[in-house]
């Protein structure tokens, strides 16, 4: 918030971010970036992951315009003077987990940004809810100045579809294609927009339990075992592409019984990217139905 005193945050780690003046010239993780220019405030500057290339991925991107504004690299990449020569005010991240480090960035990296400019981190973890990303980020753009968000009554409604949809029975998968050997199945308890469907009362498949947090790392016979009638798709850069999975058996099963939905596992954290995404899985689910 902007006060006489100059400008303050509260951050998902507890700690305070301060400026004289309120800041105006962010840079931001490629997936907050995008959440922020959703709300009306527009990053100078974006950095991205080790997912990440050499280019900006526009499907993290979401609606923000990646002509005139910098992409700083993949985050190990990326030094603190690189980010300093964009001319930020601001820098901010997200962490997997309210006591978790900054996301992207190496840690001597994050700690020497830090010593020179404010920074806040904002949880989009598997503790926080669909709602509590969108409200945390919303709550940062109106103490940088924007205007309040827009209701997001169209993904409640949508939601309800799709419940209603599901209660046929519709299975959902969400995957990320490694390659034609392998593929990443989301765990859906680790993600809160799987999290968000599973509440509204659609049946999102779960992969067996074993190791890995977020996904489990199988095999596409095993995948398609699961018989999704609707699949969410990462298409994100660093998942293979659809075209590489031509020749595996098990994906062209998948493909064969399901509707395919192009997902974006970093979803920004806005009512824009919330309620397209409730739209698109509702089309799907009635359609299927259909």
């Amino acid at each position: 918030m902007a006060h006489e005193n100059g400008w303050t945050f509260l951050d998902d780690r507890g700690r305070p971010a301060t400026a004289p003046r309120t800041p105006g010239r962010p840079v931001a993780y490629i997936q907050a970036g995008a959440a922020l220019y959703d709300l009306g405030i527009r990053p100078v500057g974006v950095f991205g992951s080790a997912h990440d290339g050499a280019a900006a991925d526009p499907v993290k991107a979401g609606a923000l315009p990646l002509d005139g504004t910098a992409y700083l690299g993949p985050g190990p990449a990326v030094d603190a003077e690189t980010v300093l020569a964009a001319g930020p005010d601001l820098v901010v991240a997200v962490a997997y987990g309210a006591g978790g480090p900054v996301y992207g960035l190496d840690p001597d990296t994050a700690k020497r940004i830090e010593e020179r400019l404010p920074v806040v981190v904002l949880d989009v973890g598997q503790e926080r809810s669909l709602d509590e990303t969108r409200a945390r980020f919303a709550e940062l753009a109106r103490s940088l100045g924007a205007p309040p968000p827009p209701a997001h009554s169209d993904a409640a409604r949508a939601a309800r579809t799709a419940a209603a949809a599901a209660a046929a029975g519709t299975r959902v998968l969400a995957l990320s294609p490694a390659g034609p050997d392998s593929v990443h199945l989301a765990r859906p308890g680790a993600w809160p927009d799987l999290r968000a469907l599973t509440d509204c009362g659609v049946t999102v498949a779960a992969p067996a339990p074993g190791p890995g947090i977020n996904w489990s790392t199988t095999d596409w016979n095993r995948a398609a075992l699961l018989e999704p009638d609707v699949v969410l798709l990462d298409v994100r850069a660093n998942a293979a592409p659809p075209e590489r999975l031509a020749r595996t058996a098990g994906w062209r099963e998948i493909e064969a019984r399901a509707r395919i939905v192009p997902w974006n596992p970093e979803l920004p954290c806005s009512a824009r990217a919330h309620d397209a995404f409730f739209r698109t899985v509702a089309r799907a689910l009635t359609a299927r139905q259909g």
